[in-house]
């Protein structure tokens, strides 16, 4: 049964886990601003347990006891990790996810909202991507230990529905950045990356050199919408079925058209080259939001000047302490 306060609302904990990182940030400044009355908001980082550990994840949901659980935390890493540990990939990622939802089951936990992403789609398919082409075949090999421990939350969410009941779903969100990202040039995301490189060469007065041909088209996610999007997902859907939040597909862009964003807002004068001697990787991965826009008409993402613009202010003002 719900409790409520003395003025009617409500009374929700939710539990963020993995809330140190990109996501878990942007949903606490989401959150510090448009929490609800009886809300209470909990984020977690590896200090607080080993989600791994099933005793770990035990004793953080009887001290939390969540009614409400967004699920961030997982075992990432860029290309060459996810090539080199597969099995670590998958066996860790598995662990998390079973340790949370077998918790938030056992708790009776009201809402439990699980990130995916776009990498454990089948590697060959047709575009744009939609939620229900999520299994019509094997992922792309070089990630295939992450990307089959994140589709089993799929299945998982379905089954938990059917035979417990739960209300379990998960968002399938495209490319992130945004404040509190990872910065690291060699295994940062591209915009990360692409921010880091052009602050160095702006100091150093060197040229701007991007990897590959800047051709390849993506889709990029402003961290502050996907906050708002998620808080939704977690307040009014309510479908095992995932949902993709991405910006529309008008709204891809080239990785150039990106670099140039990125030199704009850093004000980098100097030269700007594109290395062709490096691979491009995939040329595009466009995703579908037909689903979101079902629900979310009107919803107005942030355009990816600003958001750029945001995320390298961000970076120059926490330099000394941002991840890189």
């Amino acid at each position: 049964m719900t409790k409520h306060d003395a003025e009617g609302n409500p009374i929700s904990t939710i539990l963020i886990t993995g809330g140190s990182g990109l996501v878990g940030q942007a949903i606490k400044s989401y959150t510090d601003a448009n929490a609800r009355p009886g809300e209470t908001w909990i984020f977690l980082s590896s200090k607080d347990g080993d989600l791994r550990v099933r005793e770990d994840t035990d004793k953080i949901f009887e001290k939390c006891k969540p009614t409400h659980v967004i699920h961030l935390a997982a075992k990432v890493g860029g290309l060459f990790a996810n090539m080199k540990q597969k099995v670590e990939f998958y066996r860790e990622n598995t662990l998390i996810n079973d340790n949370i939802m077998e918790n938030c089951r056992i708790h009776k936990v009201t809402k439990l909202v699980s990130m995916l992403s776009t990498c454990i789609f089948p590697d060959k398919t047709t575009y744009p991507i939609d939620e229900t082409m999520l299994h019509n075949g094997p992922p792309h090999p070089s990630n295939e230990g992450y990307a089959y421990a994140k589709r089993l939350i799929d299945t998982m969410n379905r089954a938990y529905a059917e035979e417990y009941g739960c209300n379990f779903t998960s968002i399938i969100p495209t490319n992130i950045y945004g404040p509190h990202d990872n910065f690291s040039i060699e295994n940062g995301h591209v915009i990360p990356g692409l921010i880091h490189k052009c602050y160095k060469a702006k100091k150093d007065g060197t040229p701007f050199t991007i990897w590959g041909s800047g051709t390849p088209l993506r889709q990029f996610i402003y961290s502050l919408d996907l906050a708002e999007l998620t808080v939704w997902v977690m307040r009014e859907y309510h479908s095992p079925d995932p949902i993709t939040l991405s910006v529309d597909e008008s709204a891809e862009v080239s990785i150039k058209d990106v670099a140039l964003a990125v030199a704009k807002a850093m004000k980098f004068e100097g030269e700007v080259i594109f290395d062709t001697e490096k691979a491009d990787g995939q040329f595009k991965k466009t995703a579908c939001n037909k689903k979101l826009r079902s629900y979310r008409p009107d919803y107005k993402f942030t355009s990816m000047e600003d958001g750029i613009q945001k995320s390298v202010d961000w970076f120059v003002e926490n330099y000394e302490t941002a991840r890189k």
